[in-house]
């Protein structure tokens, strides 16, 4: 009996498994060891995951987070051995999950496009080069959170968009200094940013917001994936932006010059599959 997580910026996917069979499955908020405090990921842990477990002889648990870099790995094994007594607990990054789901043990360029982004290339046994992500401040082009900041941007400053501009804001009973707040003065404004992506997937008719969501896909290909110079081989995405928007992304790999291989939401019932094999 395994217990797996598949953990973003914005929630986190449990699931409970044995010999491949979904057993059950569940979700907490996100748990990112370089956003939240020990305590913070503690309570979560606590209240969120230990509440709805099922009581069942769970052996080994996979943590795949983000922000789980080398340097955060040892802090959040210990803070999941504090909270959950298992024989065995693994923590890897989001980018290695997403690696395993997408591509199994076969080569290929694996991507997240969620809140944030990251992307590598996998030979089908290891990460063999990854391109910074940078955070969503100096990077994470494509993701929900640089959606968000080109969407604050242009509906302020571009007048073609005013009529958007008050439309969001009357839907969100938000003004300008609300918004400046909740980015400058508030935690995780990446999780705020990557929200405003439900008013756009709604209002995707509108040309100019649709190119501005192709415009951070195509930036993502041609910053994080270009330079694997790999371009026979097919490039696989999970996380929500690429999900919810596959016919823009499509579109961007097309100008691009990229093959679009697997799309999926999320990469859990791929590490259901890996971890059974």
């Amino acid at each position: 009996m395994i217990l797996i997580a598949d953990s973003g910026s914005t929630k986190t996917d449990w699931v409970l498994a044995n010999d491949g069979e979904t057993l059950w499955q569940g979700k907490t908020q996100g748990i990112n060891p370089v956003h939240q405090s020990p305590d913070g990921i503690h309570r979560i842990l606590e209240e969120e995951l230990l509440s709805t477990l099922p009581s069942s002889p769970v052996e080994s648990l996979y943590f795949y987070g983000s922000g789980c870099t080398p340097v955060h790995i040892p802090a959040m094994k210990q803070l999941l051995s504090n909270v959950l007594s298992l024989h065995t607990i693994e923590v890897e990054s989001d980018l290695t999950g997403a690696a395993r789901s997408l591509c199994g043990r076969e080569s290929g360029i694996a991507c997240i496009l969620g809140t944030g982004a990251n992307s590598c290339l996998y030979d089908g046994q290891h990460i063999v080069q990854n391109t910074p992500a940078l955070g969503y401040i100096l990077g994470d082009e494509g993701s929900g959170a640089v959606l968000g900041r080109k969407f604050m941007n242009a509906i302020f400053k571009n007048p073609q968009l005013a009529a958007v501009r008050d439309d969001f804001l009357k839907e969100q009973q938000m003004t300008m200094a609300d918004i400046i707040q909740r980015v400058y003065r508030e935690p995780l404004a990446n999780r705020f940013l990557a929200s405003t992506s439900l008013y756009i997937g709604k209002h995707l008719d509108h040309p100019l917001l649709r190119q501005l969501v192709v415009d951070n896909f195509r930036e993502f290909l041609r910053g994080n994936v270009v330079p694997y110079q790999h371009p026979e081989l097919p490039v696989h995405f999970v996380g929500s932006m690429a999900s919810n928007y596959p016919e823009a992304l499509k579109e961007a790999a097309k100008k691009e010059k990229f093959h679009v291989g697997t799309i999926v939401q999320s990469p859990i019932e791929g590490l259901v599959k890996y971890h059974s094999l």
